[in-house]
């Protein structure tokens, strides 16, 4: 993702926060679950959250039970696969690229992230440092617009507060 100016950045956190604030709620409600912080919604293109969920990697012992996949499998499910392109995925991190081919096949049309993938692995110590623009882009069927971040100090704080404090396995018991 290319840097928004000024006044377009404060535009996009304005307009996704409301959002964003759901998310990040997900994230607080996967670690009182015993999960790691990442929660994702999915919005209609009005920005009205449509579905919500959170990572459940610890409790369903399935490193692929991201916050962005275990929205896009209900999404997948429940929703009208035409209408995916005008839907957008936020999310309190931004997408791995495990997650970020998920959102791609099912045809989502935006991204908007709290914290980068980037920022992550410097907080936690691991990332697969590869941006989920450069994923995206990777692809030829259809493009997925990338915004953020959003609200990044708060995601910043949780992941800081969670990883610094965590002891448990990548997935499996906590």
């Amino acid at each position: 993702m290319s840097a928004l100016p000024p006044t377009a950045a404060a535009q996009v956190a304005s307009m996704w926060e409301p959002a964003m604030r759901s998310a990040l709620e997900e994230a607080r409600l996967a670690v009182a679950a015993n999960n790691h912080p990442f929660g994702a919604v999915l919005c209609d293109a009005e920005g009205k959250v449509l579905l919500a969920a959170q990572n459940t990697v610890v409790t369903d012992k399935d490193p692929t039970c991201h916050a962005e996949t275990n929205l896009v499998r209900s999404a997948c499910r429940t929703l009208d696969p035409k209408s995916m392109a005008q839907m957008t995925l936020v999310t309190s991190t931004e997408p791995c690229p495990m997650c970020s081919g998920a959102i791609y096949w099912a045809g989502i049309g935006r991204v908007v992230y709290a914290c980068s993938g980037k920022k992550l692995g410097q907080i936690s110590g691991e990332e697969l440092d590869i941006p989920c623009g450069q994923v995206f882009s990777s692809g030829r069927l259809h493009s997925v617009e990338v915004e953020g971040p959003v609200l990044a100090a708060e995601a910043e704080e949780m992941h800081t507060r969670f990883w610094t404090s965590w002891s448990g396995e990548h997935f499996g018991d906590s």
